[in-house]
């Protein structure tokens, strides 16, 4: 046992009260405005930027905003192995930074003194891996040729749709090679994205995005012809996701099973007494899953509330 993972899974425990909690969250979910759920945030940790005003897009960022600050905190208390799992957890961030880039050099791109098309970039500090390198670049094709020689790898085009996809696989394939109690997380979540991509929007990813999903769902599932063929191909690791949905019209149902699974397995590994890397995966999840709900919430409130407070929403890269 390392000081380093004593003071780095002692700081991720103290970490979880960050959390909201289900009981914070139901009382946004179930106010009756934005402003009403903001006057609540504005004494929990989420407290930041959520001044009366603000509109709900802009109170759901500064949730994302405060995750990222505790997820830099806990990888700031990590030995190199943790802070390591903590960057491939958190790399929705520097993909929701290089999305808005990439839109930014786009032909719609305002001109200068006008107001920003996007909300400035989140801060990373020590998560990020390549966003400053990506930040200066000034054409896709630029972008493209940083990505490539980045972790991240080339994403097989500098279409926003290429570039997405080639990152959010990257992402996955990252995680489960860095983080293995990750793993299950990756796959499903690689999985639902290319249920989306070929069966819902029916859109080929790039030959090198398909190579590097197979790695992770195996060559059968890309390959499948259909929806059904592919749920039955899929490795049991991403199977369980999907296994009930038996059309693409109900995949909805995925992403708040997907989160309810990530819950359920933070829990799980925080519980662990080792002092390893298991209970900072596991806080990382939990806090994760806290600030999606959170936005949720705010959705809920900024349509009237709802009484039961079941917030519902989704949580790819942050906005």
């Amino acid at each position: 046992m390392s000081a380093g993972w004593v003071a780095g899974v002692t700081r991720a425990r103290a970490l979880r009260s960050r959390c909201l909690g289900a009981e914070g969250i139901s009382e946004v979910a179930a106010a009756t405005t934005l402003d009403d759920a903001l006057r609540y945030l504005a004494a929990t940790p989420y407290r930041h930027d959520v001044g009366p005003g603000v509109t709900v897009a802009g109170a759901q960022r500064a949730v994302s905003a405060t995750l990222l600050w505790h997820l830099r905190v806990l990888a700031g208390w990590q030995p190199a192995t943790g802070a390591d799992a903590v960057r491939a957890l958190a790399a929705g961030f520097e993909l929701s930074n290089t999305e808005h880039h990439l839109s930014s050099l786009g032909a719609d791109r305002r001109r200068p003194g006008s107001t920003p098309l996007h909300p400035p970039p989140y801060r990373l500090g020590a998560l990020a891996t390549a966003w400053t390198r990506l930040a200066r670049t000034r054409t896709p094709a630029e972008l493209r040729t940083s990505l490539a020689a980045s972790v991240w790898g080339d994403p097989g085009g500098d279409s926003p749709a290429a570039v997405a996809t080639g990152m959010r696989v990257s992402a996955a394939l990252r995680l489960a090679t860095t983080v293995p109690d990750a793993a299950r997380w990756a796959a499903a979540r690689l999985a639902l994205l290319f249920c989306r991509e070929v069966f819902v929007v029916g859109r080929r990813m790039p030959d090198v995005s398909v190579r590097r999903a197979a790695r992770l769902l195996g060559p059968g599932a890309i390959a499948a012809a259909s929806y059904a063929d592919f749920r039955q191909e899929l490795p049991a690791t991403a199977r369980w996701l999907v296994d009930d949905i038996d059309e693409v019209a109900d995949l909805w149902r995925a992403e708040a099973r997907w989160w309810d699974a990530v819950e359920r397995d933070g829990w799980e590994l925080l519980r662990r007494s080792r002092f390893g890397p298991q209970p900072v995966v596991g806080t990382a999840a939990l806090l994760s899953v806290d600030a999606w709900r959170t936005r949720g919430a705010l959705e809920l409130a900024a349509r009237g509330g709802d009484p039961g407070g079941r917030p519902t929403g989704v949580l790819d890269a942050p906005r």
